[in-house]
């Protein structure tokens, strides 16, 4: 079996006919494959989410990371730029929808696509991932910890964003949610009554909930990463892509 990939950072159109910075990965064999829109967390474009991307390649899809912060800090560090987004509420709920769609295009233009495109966030990128798949025609989308998606900020968070109960009923795709149960950020409150919403809007979604794991339990670089719930979490997301985008 071929298994040669190309990972590279490109360039992509987004909100606005910005072209704004991505980072690619995807196999070379000519055989069609899905796409997954991987949305980075509130600490940016990173090595470990450029990891995630190399990982859904490795995987046998096509996937790619834009730069959220590519306008507020071209060629910062992500740390930097990072704190920038911060100072400004993080990113425009129409802006994201633009740059994933934008991703997702550039995804569908590749040669050996099959048309099928999926997004996947983290930490406030879930919340986005939710958003997307909401606001575009998508595949499949995952949620993985995403708040803020059934109740506001509290004040002292630096994200100024607004629930998106609203317009659960636009959810165009399968949506599959990974939590924490010891997280805050939903709490577990919070993702039973987004479940219970969902339920009655008829939508196709599954939640599981990790007992022991917090808050960003995927990230591998910080002392929240549970090993259990991240290896049974990465299994349900391949299987969910497997499903949902095949040829």
């Amino acid at each position: 079996m071929y298994d040669a990939m190309l990972a590279e950072t490109v360039r992509i159109t987004g909100h606005g006919g910005d072209q704004i910075e991505a980072y690619l990965a995807r196999p070379l064999d000519a055989h069609p494959v899905g796409g997954v829109v991987v949305i980075h967390h509130l600490p940016g474009y990173d090595l470990q989410t450029k990891e995630i991307v190399r990982r859904f390649a490795a995987e046998g899809y096509a996937a790619i990371l834009p730069n959220l912060y590519s306008r507020e800090a071209p060629g910062a560090s992500p740390d930097d730029a990072a704190a920038i987004a911060r100072a400004q509420g993080g990113v425009p709920d129409e802006r994201l929808v633009g740059d994933v769609a934008g991703a997702a295009d550039a995804l569908r233009a590749l040669t050996n696509a099959n048309g099928k495109v999926a997004t996947i966030g983290y930490c406030s990128g879930g919340r986005q991932s939710f958003l997307a798949a909401c606001s575009l025609r998508l595949d499949a989308a995952v949620d993985c910890y995403g708040a803020f998606v059934v109740r506001t900020p509290p004040a002292e968070s630096p994200l100024r964003v607004t629930p998106l109960l609203d317009i659960a009923g636009d959810l165009s795709c399968p949506l599959l949610g990974l939590f924490g149960a010891e997280d805050a950020y939903p709490s577990p409150e919070e993702v039973a009554e987004l479940d219970r919403a969902l339920t009655d809007l008829g939508k196709a979604h599954e939640f599981h909930t990790y007992p022991g794991a917090g808050h960003a339990f995927f990230a591998v670089n910080r002392p929240s990463y549970r090993p259990e719930a991240a290896t049974d979490g990465w299994a349900r997301i391949l299987s969910f892509f497997a499903t949902q985008l095949a040829s």
